[in-house]
């Protein structure tokens, strides 16, 4: 039939249903998956109440899963019959989309006694079988009991009834048979067998044929190096009974005992802590794992005994290699070559950490260390390679087929097992090599080098003896230049000189306006505009209160007086100020008393620190950066209140002048090409002074100006511009 199918292309494929299981069973994936028609009629083998409604069936040619989600589904023993498609399946060919009719109820299909290979092999998927074997396990995984079972020299796992026993531990060791449908479990992805297990649909299919005649730990217990050797009762069946003083416990996978003998490994996946030094009994199955005995599917109980420390051995090499020491507490010595860490996950009882591992070589002997944890240990992890260590810890043999040992594993017990001798030396290979490869880059680079510097000696040398040809013919123009050289640099003196005088005369005359330039906007625009605001009060005045308005036109008449002097000092500068006392603050006052008469605003001023000499230029230029910011206040603030503050500082000449006037956007200050000079000139005198004047105003909330004179002028700043204002 297999033949067949596969000599028929897809588009070829016969319409009528396949009618029994051997051909769905023959169908091979490609085929199994267009989704075929079938139509067959058997008996309902298993059905499990956790499988969602899908079951086996079988025929007189064979038995096949039906995949099924429908409830409620036939139970073992219904005679039915299916109409569904095919499909691959995750191992063998299925039928899945399944609609049934009960025809009735039949006997179940007798199971057929089959080589263990065959079953392991998933030769006989979905058929009726029968297997004989020994209980290794027993446990109840509702609805069913699981059985682990030992055939042949193979493990399967038995799903059967619960049977009406009190204890079933009773079971291990127990002969069973078992009949039920074969079952296998599969790797989806990959379409690979996995494991094979049998479900008994009704409790006549488990019989149990002989039990364990005695308990187990009632037996004498036997040494544990003797465990292999000859004995008249021993059987592959039977357990037997050790006894020993744990050394290590690996929870849920394994157990280390040592006794006056030796020691041996324990597989159980009891779930009982116990620690190092305990002394338990222990019953489990005899096998040979790398042709080493091992207890496997033990259980075990502490005794009575009181804890005892084992101590660890020291053995020589000679003994390792054969093995002599095996599951054994023993002490070794070498140097770490190696060292390496990776998570591990333990599926019984769940534990998770951290497996530390370390290569070391020995005399004569290289083995591996390692140790087992919940986190990485510190103190293991600062251990460098190439030290030399002491280590005390179970020692685990690999033999091979031809009796030869393949690797030696220590398992430590705990960190402190691992103690160092002797820490490497700076000089490691690693390094050495290291340090040979920089040495062999420089040698090569020193070559390369001395290669080049040759090369350009000798290009050198060419060039020199060129140069000095040309040298002599430069000679003989060099001496004709010279004298022509001396004619013209005579020359251009004497045109230099003339230059410079004109230079130095152009910028004598460029200050000299500069400066007049500056006194004539502060002192005599300043005193017009005072003036000017006082013949304007005198004007409103005038028809009110004509004495009122007199008052007014001698202040300008003063203020014409002070024009007219200071017009003649900023022409001619003819005052010297060394021939009068001159006070900064109370030239300061009694200016911004003049200007601010008649008006409605009010003046406070404040001197800080001891009034002092000050030089002729700062005191000169201070007194008139005030006057232009008292001018400014005057002319646009339309202020009601001016606070001036005048410090002498030990290094400084600072000024503060307020006032609560309308404000202005300081971003963007007035220049000379708007006609506004104020600003600039007050610029100019803080900076020919290395000072700074920074002004901080925003709309209806007033300006203050502050000045800063250096006593002993620093280094010259820029203008900058802050968030809290513009500083010039």
């Amino acid at each position: 039939m297999l033949g067949a199918c596969l000599a028929i292309p897809a588009a070829e494929q016969p319409a009528a249903p396949l009618a029994t299981a051997a051909q769905i069973l023959s169908l091979p994936a490609q085929f199994a998956g267009q989704r075929l028609p079938v139509r067959i009629t058997g008996v309902v083998t298993a059905a499990e109440s956790d499988w969602n409604g899908q079951f086996f069936v079988q025929d007189a040619t064979g038995g096949v899963f039906v995949e099924n989600f429908k409830s409620p589904h036939p139970m073992p023993g219904d005679l039915v019959e299916i109409d569904g498609v095919s499909a691959p399946g995750a191992f063998a060919p299925i039928v899945t989309a399944p609609t049934w009719i009960i025809l009735g109820k039949a006997p179940l299909p007798k199971a057929r006694i089959v080589p263990i290979e065959d079953l392991e092999a998933g030769i006989e998927d979905g058929q009726r079988i029968e297997v004989t074997g020994v209980v290794r396990s027993a446990r109840i995984e509702t609805p069913r009991l699981l059985l682990d079972l030992a055939v042949g020299g193979y493990r399967l796992q038995a799903y059967a009834r619960i049977p009406p026993i009190r204890n079933i531990q009773t079971l291990v060791g127990a002969r069973v048979r078992v009949r039920g449908t074969a079952a296998t479990h599969y790797n989806a992805a990959l379409r690979h067998l996995t494991s094979v297990g049998v479900y008994a649909p009704t409790p006549a299919d488990f019989v149990v044929e002989q039990t364990e005649s005695v308990n187990p730990f009632s037996l004498p217990p036997i040494p544990l190096n003797n465990v292999a050797q000859y004995r008249r009762d021993s059987s592959p069946g039977k357990r037997i009974h050790v006894t020993g003083t744990v050394t290590l416990q690996h929870l849920g996978e394994d157990l280390y005992l040592h006794d006056d003998t030796g020691g041996l490994r324990i597989r159980t996946t009891q779930l009982t802590k116990v620690s190092p030094g305990d002394s338990v009994d222990a019953v489990g199955f005899l096998e040979f794992e790398g042709y080493l005995p091992v207890l496997s599917d033990a259980v075990f109980v502490k005794s009575g005994r009181p804890p005892q420390a084992v101590i660890p051995k020291d053995v020589t090499t000679e003994e390792v290699l054969n093995s002599l020491h095996h599951a054994d507490l023993v002490t070794l010595r070498g140097k770490i070559v190696d060292r390496a860490t990776r998570p591990f996950v333990r599926e019984v009882g769940a534990y998770a950490g951290i497996r530390s591992s370390w290569v070391i070589q020995g005399e004569g002997l290289s083995f591996t260390i390692e140790y087992e944890g919940p986190r990485e240990n510190s103190t293991l992890r600062a251990i460098p390679v190439g030290s030399v260590i002491r280590a005390s810890g179970v020692c685990l043999s690999d033999i091979g087929a031809d009796g030869k040992l393949r690797s030696v594993r220590l398992l430590l017990p705990a960190p402190s097992d691992l103690r160092v001798l002797a820490r490497p030396s700076w000089l490691t290979p690693r390094r050495l090599l290291i340090g040979l490869g920089i040495a062999c880059a420089a040698l090569a680079a020193v070559l390369a080098w001395s290669l080049t510097v040759s090369k350009k000696n000798a290009a050198l040398s060419f060039l020199i003896r060129e140069r000095e040809k040309a040298q002599q013919a430069l000679q003989e123009a060099h001496d004709t230049l010279e004298q022509k050289v001396k004619e013209r640099t005579a020359q251009l003196k004497v045109e230099m000189t003339a230059r410079k005088s004109a230079e130095l005369q152009f910028k004598a005359v460029l200050a000299e306006r500069t400066r007049l330039a500056r006194d004539l906007h502060d002192s005599l625009e300043q005193t017009l505009t005072g003036i000017s605001l006082q013949l304007n009060t005198a004007a409103k005045l005038f028809q009110r209160s004509p004495a009122d308005s007199s008052r007014h036109l001698d202040l300008a008449r003063n203020w014409m007086h002070q024009s007219q002097v200071e017009l003649r000092r900023s022409i001619w500068d003819l005052r010297s100020r060394e021939l009068e006392q001159f006070d900064l603050a109370s030239a300061l006052r009694r200016s911004a008393e003049q200007m601010f008469a008649g008006t409605h605003t009010s003046l406070t001023m404040e001197t800080k620190g001891e009034n002092k000499d000050l030089p002729e230029i700062v005191e000169e230029n201070a007194l008139r950066i005030a006057q232009e910011a008292i001018t400014n206040i005057v002319k646009h603030a339309n202020a009601t209140r001016v606070d001036i503050a005048l410090e002498f500082g030990a290094n400084a000449l600072g000024l503060r002048i307020q006032d609560n006037g309308t404000g202005f956007v300081p971003v963007r200050v007035p220049t000379p090409g708007d006609n506004h000079f104020g600003l600039l000139g007050m610029s100019e005198r803080a900076k020919r002074l290395a000072g700074r004047v920074s002004v901080d105003s925003a709309p209806g909330h007033g300006t203050v100006v502050l000045v800063e004179i250096p006593l002993e002028p620093p280094s010259h700043a820029p203008a900058t511009v802050t968030d809290e204002g513009v500083e010039i």
